[in-house]
């Protein structure tokens, strides 16, 4: 397989992860296990990546996440609030691991609003421990493109709450 932009990420993100002893979940709308495809990519991540939830409707969001049905309805899947739940979920449903990224957006064509147009994307990351990071951006393109950044972000985000000092614990 051709490294690529996320291959190396994802080698990055996973040497971080061992030289920390620390294991890693992934909660996945949008994107659909992508980031956890380009995780498992990576010879040898079963030391450290632990599960990965695709949780692509409310429903299962809130079965498998227990995102609350109230937070999906006030403020709809595509929200910082709603990622912020799906890490914390995903940490409370994943004995063992120590971080959790969690994305959800409108990757298109369609399901875009003027509030939320196509290409609004929210990420969370959360170490046990530690309030969640959250981040909502628009990215340009079609379906391919944003789901494909939206990887990138994913573990760029992971990548720097590594590098982060672990003073605040």
């Amino acid at each position: 397989m051709p490294e690529t932009r996320l291959s190396r990420l994802a080698t990055r993100l996973g040497e971080r992860l061992q030289v920390q002893g620390l294991r890693l979940a992934t909660a996945e709308s949008c994107t659909g296990g992508a980031v956890a495809a380009v995780i498992t990519d990576v010879p040898g991540s079963s030391a450290w990546f632990d599960r990965g939830f695709v949780t692509y409707s409310n429903a299962s969001k809130h079965d498998l996440l227990d995102v609350p049905a109230d937070l999906l309805e006030k403020w709809g899947a595509v929200s910082e609030a709603v990622v912020a739940a799906m890490t914390a979920g995903t940490l409370a449903h994943s004995p063992g691991v120590d971080l959790s990224v969690a994305v959800s957006g409108i990757a298109g064509p369609g399901g875009g609003t003027p509030e939320k147009p196509v290409g609004t994307v929210c990420l969370a990351w959360q170490r046990r421990g530690r309030s969640p990071t959250v981040l909502t951006v628009h990215l340009p393109g079609d379906r391919d493109a944003v789901r494909e950044a939206t990887t990138a972000l994913a573990l760029e985000g992971l990548i720097r709450l590594l590098e982060e000092p672990a003073a605040d614990k």
